[in-house]
């Protein structure tokens, strides 16, 4: 199994579930509350280790309970935590979230440290004895970072999984270097232009991708699945019909679990669909990595 390079952010999620989502200056009462561990990358890091994978999480968390909390957590799921930068000058990231009835979100986020993981924090792992794998990569730090993350990792033979998210646009020769972008519709949309309406449209925004450089495009489409494609061909990959809880960290939980999946050297299709499975079990709890599974409930679902 090839090792798992995931570089991102780290939050701590206050979360607030509501009967609906709140208007400007609307007050909801009668909510519950959670705090949960979050934040994209740790998100996606924590997916790939409770499947198996062999997880480097490369973060930086402030000096505070909060970054304490996280790093231990990191610690308790057998991630290797060798390169989590502790950034005494600023806190760490938090995210404030409500959720509806219906398992929909809205989250408004405070960086903290995370807006701090600099080129000189990540170099730190090119320098080091690093074998073959993949590097999986979010928008949730500095977007300087995130080129050079890709820039070194290309260099050093990594298979770079980018999921722009939140959507930003990135220097054109960047999409020359991913092995595989993983946007979902309205992601797909900014990077490509292209709104997603229907299959066509889809297959529209996915060669757009791949005309940019990308080897791979996977877009996700929520209950409905992903889309993969490449210069091969391209295929609708459906989701399973479950009960939604929560969508919070579903689109993390997929791209870690790709990224397993990948390490495991399945062929694509079969990585899709083992993605879709694991995500859409996700939405089944509440909470972002509480809501993560285990191989073993994969396994037996």
């Amino acid at each position: 199994m090839n090792s798992i390079y995931v570089f991102g952010s780290s939050n701590t999620d206050m979360v607030v579930k509501s009967k609906h989502l709140p208007g400007p200056g609307e007050t909801v009462m009668g909510g519950t509350f959670m705090m949960n561990a979050g934040g994209k990358g740790a998100n996606q890091a924590v997916a790939a280790a409770r499947l198996g994978g062999s997880v480097i999480f490369v973060c930086k968390v402030g000096n505070d309970l909060f970054g304490k909390q996280a790093l231990q957590q990191f610690q308790r799921e057998k991630i290797d935590t060798s390169f989590v930068k502790v950034d005494s000058g600023h806190s760490s990231g938090v995210a404030l979230i409500t959720v509806d009835e219906k398992g929909e979100n809205s989250i408004a986020v405070a960086p903290g440290s995370n807006s701090f993981l600099n080129n000189s924090d990540v170099d730190e792992v090119f320098e080091s004895n690093m074998g073959g794998g993949i590097a999986l990569i979010q928008l949730e730090i500095p977007i300087p970072t995130v080129e050079h993350i890709i820039d070194r990792s290309a260099s050093k033979g990594l298979k770079v999984i980018l999921n722009p998210a939140p959507a930003q646009l990135l220097r054109e020769s960047i999409y020359k270097k991913l092995f595989m972008i993983t946007p979902n519709e309205s992601e797909a949309e900014l990077l490509t232009g292209i709104k997603i309406t229907d299959h066509s449209s889809i297959q529209e925004a996915a060669d757009r991708l791949l005309k940019m450089g990308v080897d791979n495009v996977v877009i996700t489409l929520g209950s409905k699945g992903a889309f993969f494609c490449n210069e091969a061909g391209s295929k609708l990959v459906s989701a399973p019909a479950v009960t939604v809880q929560d969508t919070t960290a579903a689109g993390d939980c997929f791209n870690g679990s790709l990224a397993v999946a990948l390490s495991e050297q399945m062929p694509l299709e079969k990585a899709v669909m083992f993605a879709v499975k694991v995500a859409s079990l996700s939405t089944t709890k509440m909470g972002a990595q509480a809501s993560l599974p285990i191989r073993k409930e994969v396994d037996l679902s």
